[in-house]
């Protein structure tokens, strides 16, 4: 396994600064942010440390070089917009660039894009699934065509009045995964897998690595703190973010210890990013950086470091 963070928690940053960082923290490998350059419409969004737009054989190659000066990798270009929007036209945006972003990481030699698959919010699972597979059978088959593969995180992205009552991911539980792989079976489609978004959501997060392991491609570390006595005042039905709170591997509610355990069982033994979504470290470049220190040297414990080849 290979140690990495997502580069959305230093928004600020140029690439070189964000891989020169990566290094000296101690890291194997970054997920890249490739959204459209221009201003966020939420939190971690927005985030553009590589433009995909116009991308050439030549930027791949200066992206490359960067990357072995630093002794860092590219664990997967990250996008993660809602391509299923009942918006047409922020839904058409996120397919186009999607499209570009698989194309990016084909000339980079990079085999992995992470994304959202999206969801109409206002409409059931089944109200969704003919635009669903309208919309990703081609992206996958694009992806199988070009070697590489798509990542599919399971955040509901449910976290606000206006994205209730479904959320704007579909991808959310097994039962839905099962059902995404058997119409869309192709071996590049798969799962960018977070534990932490089952543990909010009353799930096993251990049991689901076993059923899929064949389709897990790329694995965020995020933890979550459930707050049980607002979670009794308030109830499930509540949007998320009113019980339960984003924190650092390790100081939530994840047995880390176990999560990689079985994950080792399984077979895995690709990258492990850490996704900082922690309030307690966002109020400046200083405690971003101390947030992914920590991060690092707890994870450790678990991801030993791999020297460069040779």
């Amino acid at each position: 396994m290979k140690l990495g963070f997502v580069s959305a928690i230093l928004p600020d940053l140029a690439l070189e600064a964000v891989l020169g960082h990566a290094a000296r923290l101690g890291y194997d490998c970054v997920e890249l942010m490739c959204w459209p350059p221009g201003r966020a419409d939420r939190r971690y969004a927005g985030v553009t440390h590589l433009d995909v737009t116009g991308f050439t054989p030549d930027m791949a190659a200066r992206t490359r070089q960067l990357c072995q000066t630093a002794g860092v990798a590219i664990s997967g270009l990250g996008y993660y917009p809602n391509p299923l929007s009942p918006d047409m036209a922020e839904a058409a945006v996120a397919v186009d660039h999607l499209g570009l972003v698989i194309q990016a990481a084909a000339l980079l030699g990079v085999p992995q894009v992470n994304t959202f698959v999206g969801r109409d919010w206002s409409k059931s699972i089944d109200a969704n699934w003919p635009r669903f597979l309208q919309t990703w059978r081609p992206l996958v088959a694009l992806a199988e065509d070009l070697g590489v593969r798509i990542g599919i995180e399971n955040c509901p992205m449910l976290f606000s009045q206006d994205e209730w009552p479904g959320g704007k991911n579909l991808a959310t539980s097994p039962a839905i995964w099962r059902r995404m792989f058997a119409d869309i079976p192709g071996p590049a489609f798969g799962l960018n897998y977070d534990p932490s978004h089952l543990v909010w959501q009353q799930m096993d997060y251990l049991k689901p690595l076993r059923e899929f392991r064949d389709r897990l491609f790329h694995v965020h570390a995020k933890d979550v703190r459930l707050d049980r006595d607002r979670l009794d005042e308030v109830g499930i039905l509540a949007t998320p973010l009113e019980y339960h709170s984003p924190k650092l591997p390790g100081l939530g509610e994840v047995n880390w210890g176990r999560f990689f355990s079985v994950l080792g069982d399984c077979g895995y033994s690709g990258p492990i990013c850490v996704e900082v979504e922690d309030r307690a470290y966002e109020s400046s470049l200083a405690t971003r950086l101390m947030a992914l220190q920590q991060s690092h040297d707890f994870l450790r414990n678990f991801v030993a470091h791999q020297a460069p080849a040779g």
